[in-house]
């Protein structure tokens, strides 16, 4: 049995309600201080118990914070909050987000728009080089399948703007990529490099309002372009 498993305060999860409900009341176990970075959760059995929830959606709950850094599952070791859970607040924001595209772009939008004027003053030559060669992996492609490029484009610049403070919100960044490129419904390879081409030259330039206009246009067009696609739907 879990050491004070008791005096755990968690409400409830009616029938009605999904795997989010779970991931909010787990996450209210640090939120509200019962639990820290770094504790050990109840077990399954603990967890459904108190939660009154089948296995399937305990575990999608828990795949769904494993898969966004917040908790770390062992094998035959238990399950734990992570130790730097404090520098990945948008990984937890993310995990209550799930359902929510329009939300999740919008946020991927905050953050990057960000990252991308400070990466203006600090991108160093080695950076821009590799920028410079995911441009040409992608406009080299002949069957639109750049995803990876894509991705390594937006990864070199978030980690160019070298801050610790938001290192923790960096492998969010790249989750919210993966889940909104599987929501594009068309790709446009030259479309894709034009913009890329346009953020690259204000990044060389060191001129952040530049890199800012020309990226906020980049995830503007790809928002446009899934949220239209769901309207069609």
């Amino acid at each position: 049995m879990y050491e004070g498993l008791e005096d755990l305060k968690v409400d409830t999860v009616n029938r009605k309600t999904l795997a989010k409900q779970v991931i909010e009341r787990i996450v209210h176990l640090l939120s509200s201080g019962q639990l820290r970075a770094g504790d050990k959760l109840p077990t399954e059995m603990e967890l459904m118990d108190i939660l009154h929830v089948s296995r399937p959606v305990l575990r999608e709950a828990l795949s769904s914070l494993e898969t966004l850094g917040v908790i770390t599952r062992k094998t035959r070791g238990g399950t734990y909050f992570n130790d730097k859970i404090g520098m990945q607040p948008f990984s937890v924001m993310l995990a209550l987000a799930t359902d929510n595209l329009p939300a999740i772009i919008e946020a991927r939008m905050a953050l990057e728009l960000g990252l991308v004027t400070i990466a203006a003053e600090k991108i160093n030559e080695e950076e821009l080089q590799r920028l410079q060669k995911t441009i040409d992996d992608i406009a080299n492609s002949t069957d639109n399948l750049y995803g990876e490029a894509d991705k390594e484009f937006h990864r070199i610049i978030a980690l160019s703007a070298n801050n610790p403070v938001v290192e923790g919100m960096i492998q969010s960044l790249l989750i919210t990529h993966a889940k909104i490129d599987s929501q594009i419904p068309y790709r446009e390879r030259d479309v894709t490099v034009e913009y890329h081409k346009k953020i690259y030259d204000a990044l060389a330039k060191r001129d952040p309002y530049k890199a800012h206009y020309h990226m906020y246009e980049h995830l503007k067009f790809v928002r446009d372009k899934i949220l239209k696609g769901m309207d069609e739907k």
